[in-house]
């Protein structure tokens, strides 16, 4: 039985809701089949800004079946962006880096990096593996490879690791692969877990393998509030966890960095070292949630009238990772829109 951290940070205001994971990449014109034609997801919004010649793309898992008939880049796209209940993996381009030969964006899993992977589940880890490998994906590990069996790590086309786990029931899902998970290290749970408690996330499983230890939080669109998480085996909650649609947190503490003053994790925006960006979640009223999110103690990277964009925040967690804080329903982003005919 996982025993639960306890809390004593008050509620976010605003009922938020985990909306987005952003990685940066090189080249949409790979990364986005990528994600589309091989991972199964749908690109649901743009944001295209020439005036700082970046273009962002909001991708997600639909239920297998389900048609979208929006254009990327509207209003009636962005609209429907701003209010989803589920999560988004954001794409951030910048023009010009795909005919950079030297650029290359950093995936992560280096020396004191903090993010680890995304993740998709699937019905046969084996079948998934040898389709992606027939589409020329490499990977940083195969299923039958290491002390792991079973598991995969695929590489995306900037070198982000993309996990390929087993749902626990087969032929439950009719979806090849669902978005199932973001990963990143913290230093100290006892900080960090409040925290994400605090944007009303619910850790659903905890997992200690001697060394370190997993804490998997899933935002409230994806837990089933008749469940009492924390009662269950390591084995129900793993079950219950392989079988959520929509992606969860996974939290990974090394043993021994919270007690090391000058232990700090690299958070994906340093200068030479940036790739993953930011999770974010959506809120009623963006100002009220950083008037809470201000007594936490962690600070801001912007307050929300700060820079050029108003009524946007990003706020830091315990280990300096950014989260955006987002009004859900939308702001006016400046963006050049897609004109419906």
């Amino acid at each position: 039985m996982a025993q639960k951290l306890t809390t004593t940070m008050a509620k976010v205001i605003g009922r938020p809701t985990w909306q987005q994971t952003m990685l940066r990449i090189k080249d949409p014109s790979k990364s986005i089949p990528f994600y589309t034609d091989l991972m199964g997801m749908t690109v649901i919004d743009t944001f295209d800004f020439p005036q700082w010649n970046f273009k962002l793309f909001f991708l997600t898992t639909l239920p297998e079946g389900e048609k979208y008939s929006l254009t990327p880049g509207t209003k009636e796209a962005h609209d429907y962006m701003w209010s989803i209940e589920g999560t988004a993996l954001e794409l951030t381009w910048n023009y010009g880096t795909e005919k950079d030969a030297t650029q290359k964006y950093h995936p992560g899993n280096q020396e004191k990096d903090g993010f680890g992977h995304v993740a998709f589940n699937t019905d046969d880890v084996y079948a998934a593996c040898e389709k992606l490998e027939k589409a020329g994906v490499s990977f940083k590990k195969k299923p039958d490879e290491g002390r792991m069996k079973g598991l995969a790590f695929a590489y995306d086309p900037d070198g982000y690791w993309v996990e390929i786990v087993k749902r626990n029931e087969a032929n439950k899902i009719p979806n090849f692969f669902n978005f199932s998970q973001t990963m990143m290290r913290i230093k100290d749970p006892s900080k960090s877990i409040p925290f994400y408690e605090a944007f009303g996330m619910t850790v659903v499983r905890q997992k200690d393998y001697g060394d370190f230890s997993n804490f998997f939080l899933a935002s409230s669109s994806n837990v089933d509030e008749s469940v009492d998480y924390s009662s269950l085996s390591d084995a129900e909650a793993k079950a219950k966890l392989s079988m959520m649609f929509g992606p969860i947190l996974e939290l990974t503490h090394n043993h021994g960095t919270e007690t090391d003053a000058d232990f700090k994790h690299n958070n994906g925006n340093e200068e030479g070292r940036q790739g993953f960006g930011h999770i974010g979640f959506l809120v009623d009223d963006v100002y009220a949630a950083c008037d809470s999110i201000r007594e936490m103690g962690y600070g801001f990277k912007k307050e929300p009238d700060g820079g050029s964009m108003k009524g946007l925040a990003f706020a830091y967690d315990p280990d300096g990772y950014a989260i955006e804080i987002i009004k859900r329903g939308g702001i006016e982003f400046g963006d050049k829109r897609v004109e419906t005919s």
